[in-house]
């Protein structure tokens, strides 16, 4: 699991749905596997979108999270509200908890997760790795960040520029990370506006 072999994945679904192009928009970890697409299949892209994330690598920040989901014992699990008692004590934030609880699944077995977490924490170092853009995509580009988020920092802006040249740097203030949820509206319009307007 890596930028590289996400990308190759992503294109296999472009493939399958018959997509000469796309627009293509990415927030945090998908907005690295959509810089890595366009880098290694521009033709596929005709406008890139990337939500409060840069090209660069990150600190390792995530680990605590991922054994806290890894450690609940989800087979002795009822209901939704005992996963998340589990999880109040390592992830106290309640927002938090509750977006990490949306890759629950269940059926008649139990609960399960959506995600590969054993492959997530497997590939977690190559996973905060840059992204490694060999030839600079030429189309339009937006980058989104989150005003109270430290993800996109302003001295990224020349690393954004030299792998997307035609980059736009856009600024929603009232965001955190989580931009599409924290100001829905001016993320629409953000991303609307971008994706109509005619090329330059």
């Amino acid at each position: 699991m890596d930028y590289p072999i996400m990308a190759a994945d992503l294109r296999e679904f472009v493939e399958t749905q018959s997509l000469a192009q796309a627009f293509l928009l990415g927030h945090s970890m998908g907005g690295k596997v959509a810089m890595q697409f366009a880098g290694q299949y521009p033709e596929r892209v005709d406008k890139l979108v990337v939500v409060d994330i840069a090209p660069k690598a990150y600190p390792p920040t995530h680990q605590s999270l991922l054994a806290a989901l890894r450690a609940v014992d989800l087979r002795a699990a009822k209901k939704f509200s005992d996963i998340d008692s589990a999880l109040n004590g390592p992830i106290p934030d309640t927002a938090v908890r509750q977006f990490l609880m949306k890759n629950l699944t269940r059926d008649d077995r139990g609960f399960h997760w959506r995600i590969a977490l054993d492959a997530i924490m497997q590939n977690y170092n190559a996973l905060i790795q840059a992204v490694v853009v060999e030839r600079p995509f030429s189309k339009p580009a937006c980058f989104i960040r989150a005003g109270r988020s430290n993800f996109v920092a302003d001295e990224d802006a020349a690393h954004i520029r030299k792998a997307f040249p035609q980059a736009k740097i856009e600024t929603i203030a009232s965001a955190g990370h989580w931009v599409h949820i924290d100001a829905a509206d001016e993320f629409y319009q953000t991303v609307t506006g971008f994706l109509t307007a005619p090329d330059s």
